[in-house]
């Protein structure tokens, strides 16, 4: 009996801290919904980034790929405000010359 009631215990406060996180980020002036975007755009921005060092040269398919990723993690960054992701900010000035580069690249081909 005393290991259901930690049990409910445990689940009442897990539930506790999810309607905390999710007040918070109410209070921030956020949807949750463009908060997990940010979350997931973040994940994709360590990708891009190290793709952005790795590859100087990048074939069409890569470039058109590049691009629509960028777009997106652009478009999630907007949603959220700069406090939430001033740390990454050196990655995200990175994905940005490489989207840049390419888009110039790309101008100038056509």
């Amino acid at each position: 009996m005393s290991v259901l009631i930690i049990i409910y215990i445990l689940i009442l406060v897990i539930f506790a801290l999810i309607a905390y996180a999710v007040m918070q980020i109410k209070l921030f002036g956020m949807k949750v919904k463009d908060f997990w975007g940010f979350i997931e755009a973040n994940q994709m921005l360590d990708k891009l980034y190290m793709f952005a060092k790795q590859y100087e040269k990048m074939t069409p398919q890569e470039q058109v790929i590049y691009l629509s990723e960028a777009e997106k993690i652009f478009k999630a960054f907007d949603k959220v405000p700069d406090e939430l992701w001033e740390e990454e900010y050196n990655k995200y000035k990175e994905v940005v010359r490489k989207y840049n580069d390419i888009r110039m690249f790309r101008w100038t081909s056509n």
